[in-house]
């Protein structure tokens, strides 16, 4: 059976701890009474072990009871070292930028659409330019060549098209 209690004092005496420290916690929610409104003795020790700072609480470095945790496996440790971990992310992205590592992701993309569509004109105006002097060499009808080349540069473009932006990969029409 759990041991209760309903005053605040009793509680902090059996814990280890100060009345206004438990005060905080149960305004800050860390901590609550049961619905008859007594407290939980070991139930609270328990959740102020959990939710305590590793720097500050002794309850964090093992001055509770003889079942408490280490500091480094209380949920609050945890989260301070996830929030340090997402500071030094955060700074070694900051420093990136700085130093031009990083690029804008739709300047480089529009970069890359711009050269694209370059070389797609080159590729399709190429027929037209060599189509005669391919002619000439062969000693046939510049029409035909040209005709004949176009046909392969748009199968070459509509391959690469399909190879690059594949049907599933994303509908860009909407993304533009």
């Amino acid at each position: 059976m759990p041991e209760l209690t309903s005053s605040t004092r009793e509680l902090a005496r059996r814990i280890g701890v100060t009345e206004t420290a438990l005060r905080k916690a149960a305004g800050n929610g860390r901590i609550a009474r049961e619905p008859d409104g007594q407290w939980d003795v070991e139930k609270t020790r328990r959740r102020m072990v959990e939710t305590a700072d590793p720097i500050r609480s002794p309850l964090a470095q093992g001055g509770g009871s003889s079942t408490s945790m280490s500091s480094d496996a209380t949920p609050f440790a945890r989260l301070k070292v996830a929030e340090l971990a997402l500071k030094v992310e955060a700074r070694r992205l900051a420093l990136d930028e700085e130093k031009s590592r990083l690029l804008d992701a739709a300047a480089a993309n529009a970069a890359i659409d711009e050269i694209a569509g370059a070389m797609r004109d080159a590729l399709l105006n190429w027929p037209a330019r060599v189509s005669g002097l391919i002619a000439a060499d062969l000693g046939v009808e510049p029409h035909l060549v040209q005709t004949v080349l176009q046909q392969h540069v748009t199968d070459l473009l509509t391959e690469a098209a399909d190879r690059f932006d594949p049907p599933g990969l994303g509908n860009r029409s909407t993304d533009r």
